[in-house]
């Protein structure tokens, strides 16, 4: 069998995934799917099981036949309140370093996960969303907010470095140097205006709009030029780490790989055609 082959045997849809420690849904022809943190009660926070399928999850969705845009919310009013005060952070007092050091490594990959999936995803958030929440939402592609949203790298407020699951090399890339120094060494709560003047937050909407307009976006970016997309992210994320001339090289690359897909041919036939174009991914 060839690579290519073996490629495609590895491929599985992911509509009917059964997500344990929250909630996944992929209606219709699962090309968005939405990844819905479930504990309203305690403001959604996460917990040893929750990290770890949450870095699973993204993990496969390299694989996915079907999932082409992710949406990625809380329920009941409020993104993450952080890591489970009572799951998380007390067993962490108690645990010698080495154990330590896996837990912070486990969560590192979670944000690795996000970054390395093709699929766009889309944060909405709401009320709450602090620590690890703010992390979750920093890691995102694209980030949407109602006005009641309040982010806090809230680190410092228990005794950690704000250097938590890559903020200090990812938060000033988004909002600049000063202002992410800011965040991360007092913890205070960014508000919904400050993240949007600042470019955390693409777009800040009412809070009955929000899912909606997250959801309209994931489906526009599902049913245009997906692998033209995944190829985007991919450069947006390595070419933090290289130099003017590596970055030329690696975009030619890509974008020649772009013009030898059907999508691309697809779309200057039905531009030609005065039609809108159905992209395949191939």
């Amino acid at each position: 069998m060839s690579a290519s082959s073996e490629m495609r045997a590895m491929l599985r849809p992911f509509k009917d995934y059964r997500a344990r420690h929250f909630l996944f849904e992929a209606p219709g022809d699962g090309r968005v799917a939405t990844i819905r943190l479930n504990r309203p009660d305690k403001k959604n926070p996460l917990t040893f099981e929750s990290y770890a399928e949450l870095r699973d999850l993204f993990r496969d969705l390299v694989y996915a036949s079907d999932v082409r845009a992710i949406v990625l919310t809380g329920e009941g009013g409020n993104f993450c309140s952080g890591g489970d005060v009572f799951e998380i952070i007390e067993p962490l007092t108690r645990m010698a370093m080495p154990d330590l050091l896996a837990f912070t490594r486990m969560t590192g990959d979670v944000v690795k996960a996000m970054r390395r999936c093709p699929q766009p995803i889309v944060a909405a958030v709401d009320g709450v969303c602090a620590g690890a929440g703010a992390i979750l939402a920093m890691a995102a592609d694209l980030r949407f907010a109602t006005p009641e949203a309040r982010t806090a790298f809230l680190f410092t407020r228990v005794g950690l470095a704000g250097a938590d699951m890559g903020a200090c090399g990812i938060l000033p890339r988004l909002i600049g140097q000063g202002r992410a120094a800011e965040l991360l060494f007092t913890g205070r709560a960014m508000t919904a205006e400050e993240g949007q003047a600042w470019g955390f937050w693409n777009r800040v909407v009412a809070r009955d709009a929000l899912a909606g307009e997250a959801a309209a976006l994931a489906r526009s970016l599902a049913d245009g030029p997906w692998f033209a997309h995944g190829m985007t992210k991919t450069m947006l994320n390595q070419e933090w780490a290289m130099g003017l001339e590596e970055m030329i090289e690696s975009e030619a690359q890509a974008q020649a790989v772009c013009m030898a897909t059907g999508d691309f041919r697809r779309a200057f036939e039905a531009f030609a055609a005065k039609a809108k174009p159905q992209f395949e991914g191939n």
